[in-house]
């Protein structure tokens, strides 16, 4: 009765206090108490604090209460040293206090020492375990994936990067969240202006709850206004690893099965990782049936609006006859019909992602083999429209990274309107713009063109295409990494120190 007598005192005094920090550790404990998960327990002289929904109980029991009934007369500093679990101080600070209880920590005070504060690390985190990657499947190559724990994808990192010379920095961004982020470099190699650039964007983040990495990218973006994403955004550790040894920098959020890397450049989002596990041939090939594919998503749909509205002698004999044929009975003008249709696979590609996965996979193909069929019949749309349609948006899914994706997605609509107002001219004119914006973008302060704006001619070798590893021997140019040389240049075949056994 007593001690909920007090407790309503203080917390009575407590919201009658303005809302401004906590000033002692009375306030704090009323505070907690509010919550029925926050437990305060009398063990001897000691008082332990914790809330038991984010604790190890096992750990309570069977090292911190056990240690308390075996030596029930020691001080907290003794306690310290008795108490077999790592990570443990002693501490006076609220502010200190406060972020403990909210880790998962057992606080522990001594009525022979009132003002002074055992703090047990104790957290119990749920977390799913490493699965295959989901957005970034690979046929070829590792199959493990980013999960929501940070010590575990920074395990799946360093098992990669066995070397004291991966740094890992930790940061807490959010103001109510208290997200604990990670910049990941490599000592040495990195160039510390894109790790400064980095690390200060991050730590000028004034928002209230950071739940996930794209929040993060949002805030440190160069230009947040812009539609084409300025980081690459991956849940695979291989690649993470990798654009680590060429001299970037890598964010990891907890809490976020995803990992941010920059600076990069627009063609990095043409490129799949799994390119390096093929050759060097044929993933050179899979890369321009890439780019040709970005292209035929953006400009087929809006072509076929300017040719039927201001050029359509350019249309061969032979398929005048078909188009005249498809077109007769349509009542809608060719842009608006393309519109129609483009809003009609948005429509159906947002309600398959929003489903459940069996669900959605049967709308997107049922729904739209029997809307496309129906629209045909019934005369609002040419089949030879919703041909280009539905090839133009099985192009834009070649995008190995998705928020690319997106952006092909959206900037569709402006080229068909520009098609529509001035034909190839107004198509020319919208590339020039979206041009234009890609020349000044910059990730992390470096060109976004790179390396064709400003044009690096080493850089070529693994951007369009890939070739061969012998090839490579540095390190991307828009990296500026400090040691640019990954290897010594190597002459084919170099790797036959050996004479072979017959010889």
């Amino acid at each position: 009765m007593l001690r909920k007598w007090k407790q309503k005192r203080l917390y009575q005094k407590l919201t009658q206090m303005p809302k401004q920090t906590i000033q002692s550790f009375d306030d704090l404990i009323a505070l907690c108490s509010l919550s029925f998960d926050f437990e305060e327990v009398e063990h001897n002289s000691f008082s332990l604090y914790y809330f038991s929904s984010i604790i190890k109980p096992e750990l309570l029991h069977d090292e911190v209460l056990v240690s308390l009934t075996h030596h029930p007369g020691a001080s907290l500093s003794e306690l310290r040293d008795l108490i077999p679990i790592e990570k443990i101080e002693l501490s006076n600070s609220i502010e200190t206090l406060m972020d403990s209880f909210m880790r998962g920590a057992i606080v522990i005070q001594s009525s022979r020492e009132p003002g002074l504060f055992l703090i047990i690390p104790a957290e119990h985190a749920e977390t799913r375990s490493v699965s295959l990657p989901e957005v970034e499947f690979s046929v070829v190559g590792p199959k493990e994936a980013f999960v929501e724990s940070l010590q575990t994808n920074l395990n799946l990192v360093r098992k990669r990067l066995p070397i004291p010379e991966l740094v890992v920095k930790e940061y807490k961004v959010g103001d109510l969240s208290k997200t604990r982020t990670a910049i990941l470099y490599l000592h040495g190699i990195a160039d510390e202006q894109i790790v400064q650039t980095m690390t200060q964007r991050v730590q000028d983040i004034q928002f209230d709850q950071v739940v996930d990495s794209s929040f993060v990218a949002q805030f440190i973006a160069d230009d947040s206004n812009s539609v084409f994403p300025q980081l690459i955004d991956t849940e695979r550790p291989d690649r993470v690893a990798s654009v680590l040894a060429e001299g970037k920098v890598v964010l990891l959020l907890d809490g976020s099965p995803h990992a941010l890397t920059g600076p990069t450049s627009f063609v990095e989002f043409f490129s799949a990782f799994e390119d390096y596990f093929l050759p060097w041939p044929i993933a050179s090939i899979f890369r321009l049936i890439r780019l040709f594919a970005i292209l035929f998503s953006i400009l087929s749909t809006a072509l076929y609006v300017a040719i039927l509205t201001y050029h359509y002698e350019m249309i061969p004999t032979n398929l005048l006859n078909t188009l005249v044929s498809s077109r007769s009975g349509i009542p809608f003008s060719p842009v608006f019909e393309a519109i129609i249709l483009e809003l009609v696979i948005e429509l159906l590609r947002e309600a398959g992602a929003r489903l459940p996965t069996k669900i959605g996979q049967t709308i997107g193909i049922v729904g739209g083999i029997v809307i496309g069929t129906a629209a045909v019949d019934a005369g609002l749309t040419s089949n030879i429209l919703l041909i280009i349609v539905a090839l133009t948006a099985l192009a834009s899914f070649t995008t190995p990274i998705y928020q690319m994706s997106n952006t092909i997605r959206l900037i569709r609509f402006p080229f068909i309107l520009a098609a529509q107002w001035l034909g190839f001219l107004g198509v020319a004119a919208c590339f020039a713009l979206f041009l234009s914006h890609l020349l000044a973008l910059t990730s992390l302060g470096k060109p976004y063109l790179t390396p064709i704006y400003p044009l690096r001619i080493a850089d070529l070798k693994d951007s369009f295409f890939r070739l061969p590893f012998r090839l490579q021997s540095l390190r991307p140019a828009s990296a500026r990494a400090q040691k640019r040389t990954r290897f010594k240049h190597l002459k084919e075949g170099n790797h036959l120190t050996k004479p072979d056994i017959e010889e």
